[in-house]
């Protein structure tokens, strides 16, 4: 019974979407998942309705010159799940888009990888981070900055006025003697006692009002402490204070005052061209301009509302909720919106449609900025018009390469093979389709050509399955390698699919050569030519991809023990076995009584550990009496 109702949701799971798959829904609020062939979740919605929004589907089913209608194409299954609210729906549908990133919602991602200032307060000891991206953690994130001379600007002013410790590590340790930093005047030096806790803590404190952009607040806290400091007699504490004092009001005029007030604000403005969308969002904090976001949208198959709707919930599913947020328009589903943003904030919450004044000179600068991102991917695509067109011409290609895949094979005689392959898009990272392969030799010997095969065949078979080969595949090497490619693409019959071209450096002198199949000598191309240096990019990133994973993958090995192999021996209990007995070799040494009485062991594990640590033991000693045992 249970084999036949699973074999009758695979079948469902085949069959494109019909218009019965309305049928039996209810007319209550809840979510609805839209899935592909294989169970994938490709998208999430939300609806007041359930019925009447899924109805609204209809009218696009065998329609695929929208996106929607190819979202249907693609749909073989609907789930449905009613909650009581419209409120829950959008808790619901926020968490779900979080956990499965389906392909045809809206995923806000800048356009650019624009680093962030993070302030580890989960610490015990707090530092001052710069990272790529945010991660869930209790740690405090700003940014992203879009001027990195700016942001290193802000770090060097902290660490002048506000010196948190740089040493690495979560955990503070002791030091006998003070690091340089603290010679410099750069570190409080927690790690020699030279502050308390208390202390510390403050100065992070007052690292985040400057972050967060609440200079002014910051100036009255430190003018304050100036005084009392200068009443009690403490006049180096004063000076020091009044050079912050001095630092931060100069930081601030150069700042630009965005409104006449002292609130923090979001702006947002959306705009439309040629069927794609720009989004801009201006940060107001403390009523000063303190960073913006952009983003551009392909494909929104929603009206103005809806899309401004998706794009707030999707925003502060990720950042902070302000007091105010400005709005060119009102959103889809606004009083449910908001509710959920006050709940996000635990505060008040209003939007605004400012019409003049100040505020609407803030919505006409984020219009501006976000008629900037079509501007930004105009010269991009220009550009990339311009080198994937001189790439077509220079490797003799039938089409520009727009998808270029590069493999790269790294191994320690012949020990641990790993394949890395990497793929660029119209000349840019795809690191979405970024792959390693880990490759067995029986014999144990180096065979690039075997591990080269192997790579191509089980990715090209992945990306010929989920749509994504290249239109140019590089290898690293001569006409080998590139023989070695033919006959993989021959194979799988994918000859006139996949352009291919071998780079190698021949003679340190002649610099690098380009191959192409059918033809005997290297391609003629300047050293300096840009589509030589794109092609060595794309082989130097396949390298570095590769060397990265190799590397710890060997520090991986080298840092594992017996313990790992042992069933219910975690993390938690390998740390409490080498704490009590405070070394492997003693480990091995200890009786099944010992090890039972060390916490949360007990007998049964205690003499599953005996047994195999000595049989551990017991083959180190057949190796070291016997070294060549399994030699050839």
């Amino acid at each position: 019974m249970v084999k036949n109702e699973k074999n009758k949701k695979n079948e469902e799971y085949k069959r494109p979407l019909r218009a019965s798959f309305i049928t039996g829904l209810p007319h209550e609020a809840g979510i609805y998942m839209m899935k592909d062939g294989e169970g994938g979740v490709i998208y999430v919605g939300k609806a007041r309705d359930l019925r009447r929004r899924l109805s609204s589907y209809l009218r696009y089913l065998g329609d695929k010159g929208t996106k929607t209608g190819v979202m249907l194409a693609h749909a073989r299954h609907i789930e449905t799940i009613v909650t009581a609210t419209e409120k829950e729906a959008l808790i619901l549908e926020a968490s779900l888009i979080k956990r499965h990133k389906p392909k045809y919602n809206i995923i806000l991602r800048d356009d650019k990888n624009y680093p962030f200032i993070k302030v580890t307060v989960d610490e015990e000891w707090p530092r001052l981070l710069v990272v790529r991206r945010r991660r869930r953690d209790k740690a405090r994130y700003f940014g992203p900055f879009s001027s990195a001379s700016a942001m290193w600007e802000t770090i060097r002013l902290l660490n002048r006025f506000f010196p948190l410790r740089r040493c690495k590590g979560r955990d503070l340790r002791p030091r006998k003697r003070a690091c340089l930093n603290y010679q410099m005047r750069s570190c409080l030096a927690p790690c020699l006692g030279m502050t308390n806790r208390e202390e510390y803590l403050a100065v992070v404190s007052n690292v985040l009002l400057i972050l967060g952009g609440r200079n002014q607040e910051l100036v009255k806290r430190l003018r304050h402490d100036m005084e009392e400091a200068a009443a009690d007699l403490q006049f180096e504490r004063a000076a020091g204070l009044r050079d912050q004092i001095t630092a931060l009001g100069k930081t601030m005029e150069r700042q630009v005052i965005a409104a006449g007030h002292h609130r923090d604000e979001d702006v947002f403005a959306l705009v439309r061209r040629n069927g794609a969308a720009a989004l801009a969002v201006l940060l107001v904090r403390d009523g000063v301009l303190n960073g913006h976001h952009s983003y551009f949208i392909a494909q929104p198959g929603e009206d103005d509302a809806e899309l401004l709707a998706e794009v707030i919930a999707r925003f502060y599913a990720e950042h902070p909720v302000p007091s105010e947020i400005l709005l060119p328009w009102q959103p889809a589903g606004s009083g449910v919106l908001r509710e959920w943003l006050v709940e996000e904030r635990r505060g008040a919450v209003v939007f605004k449609l400012p019409k003049r004044g100040d505020l609407k000179q803030l919505l006409i600068m984020a219009e501006k900025n976000a008629g900037r991102v079509f501007v930004e991917q105009d010269r991009v695509k220009d550009a990339w018009l311009n080198l994937g067109e001189e790439t077509r011409k220079r490797l003799f290609l039938p089409r520009i390469p727009e998808r270029i895949t590069c493999m790269d094979i790294s191994n320690i005689g012949g020990r641990q093979t790993v394949g890395a392959v990497v793929n660029f898009w119209q000349g840019e990272k795809e690191g979405t389709r970024y792959r390693h392969y880990k490759i067995e030799r029986p014999d144990g010997r180096p065979d690039d050509y075997a591990s080269m095969t192997e790579v191509m065949s089980r990715h090209l078979k992945r990306a010929a399955a989920e749509g994504y080969l290249p239109d140019l595949l590089l290898v690293d090497g001569g006409k080998g390698q590139l023989n070695a490619a033919r006959t993989v693409l021959a194979a799988l019959s994918l000859e006139r699919e996949v352009e291919l071209a071998g780079i190698a450096k021949e003679h340190h002198d002649e610099g690098e050569k380009i191959f192409r199949p059918g033809r005997k000598n290297p391609l003629k191309i300047a050293q300096n030519s840009p589509v030589l240096l794109l092609l060595m990019r794309i082989r130097d990133e396949a390298h570095r991809f590769g060397i990265t994973f190799h590397r710890k993958w060997r520090l991986k090995e080298a840092m594992s023990s017996p313990l790992d192999a042992i069933a219910g021996v975690g993390k938690v209990r390998k740390e409490a076995l080498l704490k009590s007995l405070g070394s492997l070799q003693r480990l091995k040494a200890a009786s099944r009584e010992e090890l039972a009485a060390i916490p949360g062991i007990g007998p049964q594990l205690a003499h599953k550990l005996w047994l195999t640590l000595r049989e551990d033991e017991q083959q180190e000693d057949k190796k070291t009496r016997n070294p060549l045992q399994n030699a050839g």
